[in-house]
């Protein structure tokens, strides 16, 4: 099949869910409960009510989410979510392509920041499932030079190394870059790596596809005809569901959160000709795969 010259999706636009998974009806059924594969838990939005915002979550059928960093600020909040919801907070430690200062402007990563970064992820390897939120960002408001992009390149790499090192797979950002994080990391050899909310076109994700590359796909799909055509596109095989939490709502200006993954898995469903039950089962068993050590940190599968 010629992906790239497939007809152009038509945008869907239903109710956001008519078909909600609760615990009641995916118990004893492990295709019936999903895995949140991006969120960020750790950001302030959360700090007053994390634990009504993972109850909804488990309430909603999703049975973990991977927590992934921005910078090395975010490391011991990660961690410590772990530890206070060590069944559902699975912590990815990586250096994130856009820093944000501490009067909350963002900025280019520099490599001070993965410097300081590297001791705490070496100290915490063995507690992490990937390395993330790393990657390229491209936007021209963040990098804003050649040599932004090359030191964005840099720290990328020294990433992908420190993920062989460990065995861990890539949690990856690649806005406004898709076309050069996909040649990037197979240049560098990665092999196990989730590309989130990727904003580039079918065509181009179609090299990450034939590279072993997995994605993953927000609720904000609801509104966005890029991701529909990326969906229709590529195989269920190679999707998996994320929130990107707080961001990427189906509803803009409003605070996302892990449960929200349903969305996506029924948006994909339709786009598919698919049951949700289906996309939830193909999406959950690719989560696994790509990341290995999930498992551990689940005690009823």
């Amino acid at each position: 099949m010629c992906f790239s010259c497939a007809q152009p999706v038509q945008p869907i636009r239903p109710q956001y869910v008519t078909h909600v998974i609760t615990p009641a009806n995916m118990a004893g059924d492990p295709s019936l409960f999903c895995i949140d594969a991006h969120c960020h838990l750790a950001d302030s939005q959360f700090t007053n009510d994390i634990e009504s915002v993972i109850e909804r979550a488990l309430k909603a059928g999703v049975k973990s989410a991977l927590c992934v960093a921005i910078g090395h600020s975010d490391f011991e909040k990660i961690i410590s979510l772990n530890k206070r919801f060590p069944d559902f907070v699975v912590p990815c430690l990586g250096v994130h392509p856009v820093q944000e200062e501490e009067d909350g402007t963002s900025k280019c990563v520099t490599n001070e920041d993965l410097k300081d970064a590297i001791p705490l992820i070496e100290k915490y390897h063995d507690k992490i499932a990937a390395i993330g939120e790393v990657g390229l960002d491209f936007t021209p408001r963040f990098c804003k030079s050649k040599e932004d992009r090359e030191t964005q390149r840099q720290i990328l790499a020294s990433q992908v190394e420190i993920a062989k090192k460990y065995n861990l797979p890539l949690n990856v950002h690649s806005r406004s870059a898709g076309r050069p994080t996909i040649s990037l990391l197979k240049e560098l050899g990665a092999e196990n790596v989730l590309l989130h909310a990727f904003d580039g076109r079918p065509s181009i994700a179609m090299e990450g596809v034939k590279a072993g590359f997995y994605f993953s796909i927000p609720p904000s799909i609801v509104r966005s005809e890029q991701k529909e055509k990326l969906v229709k596109q590529l195989p269920l095989d190679c999707l998996l569901l994320e929130s990107d939490s707080p961001a990427l709502a189906p509803q803009k200006q409003m605070r996302n959160e892990p449960q929200n993954i349903q969305i996506s898995a029924e948006y994909i469903a339709r786009i598919k000709g698919t049951d949700v039950s289906h996309v939830c089962e193909i999406t959950t068993q690719n989560a696994f795969k790509l990341f290995p050590r999930l498992k551990n940190f689940l005690q009823k599968l």
